[in-house]
């Protein structure tokens, strides 16, 4: 094993997904090094949570390899794979919408349960134990400290986007894979959410994130990955990425491109 691999948290080698006879993943390959704040971007139907998807063990690769810290995991079932410090959010949520706020969360921290009585420990008839403890300061953290109680079924879209991304951190990844986070937030809890993240990595939590607001993006990340069509267009740092001829045709098209400006355009 390289040294250039153990440098990196996750690493996609070739890697192709075909469904019967359409290719939506066509042989991409990128690295996302321990630490990083990597936006995984691209148009619309460009194979972004399909990646995500193969990453996190939805998918199994028609070819190529999906390799965490060196070692190929895409055998490795998706559950197992949140045990190794993979976790996600979705671009719809998915949370229990009948439970409380804090039993959402607190159902996250059961990735990290060993045996039975472990897995019991998280439910809220364990009363105030160290998981609740646990789950509370991570609602504090985030600013959702006064809805802990709460159904989430009753609470706004934006709140409830949030409480997402407290979830998947409750099962306490190495690398937190974040499809749209910001969808449906007003400015001011983008900028919340954004600072959040930011703290989030210092802690040494790798981030990748798929999302289409590239003021987000811009601010939170310092290294972009282009999709188009399945295939990999651009690999490189953020602050470039809207000089890419290929990254302008992808969204503006070939006739609108070639006469863009520099700065003009606002890709995501």
């Amino acid at each position: 094993m390289s040294g250039h691999e153990t440098a990196n948290i996750l690493s996609l080698r070739n890697v192709t997904k075909s469904f019967g006879g359409l290719t939506v993943i066509s042989d991409v390959s990128f690295d996302v090094p321990k630490g990083a704040r990597m936006a995984l971007i691209g148009p619309n139907g460009a194979g972004k949570t399909t990646v995500f998807n193969l990453i996190s063990g939805f998918y199994q690769p028609s070819k190529g390899d999906i390799l965490l810290e060196g070692k190929p995991i895409q055998q490795i079932p998706s559950r197992k794979r949140i045990g190794l410090g993979i976790a996600r959010s979705f671009q719809n949520i998915r949370l229990m919408p009948h439970l409380s706020v804090i039993e959402n969360v607190m159902l996250g921290q059961q990735a990290n349960a060993g045996g039975l009585v472990d897995m019991l420990k998280p439910l809220s008839f364990f009363g105030h134990s160290a998981w609740r403890h646990e789950a509370e300061a991570l609602l504090d953290e985030m600013e959702l400290s006064s809805y802990p109680g709460e159904v989430v079924a009753t609470l706004p879209y934006g709140v409830r986007k949030k409480i997402e991304v407290v979830r998947a951190l409750a099962a306490k990844p190495r690398i937190l894979l974040l499809d749209e986070p910001a969808a449906g937030l007003n400015g001011a809890e983008t900028d919340n959410l954004t600072s959040f993240l930011k703290r989030l990595s210092a802690t040494g939590i790798t981030l990748l994130v798929v999302e289409h607001d590239m003021g987000l993006v811009r601010r939170l990340c310092n290294d972009a990955v282009v999709l188009n069509f399945g295939r990999k267009i651009y690999d490189g740092k953020t602050a470039t990425v809207q000089d890419n001829p290929l990254v302008l045709e992808a969204y503006l098209g070939p006739r609108h491109a070639g006469t863009v400006k520099e700065g003009a355009a606002d890709v995501a």
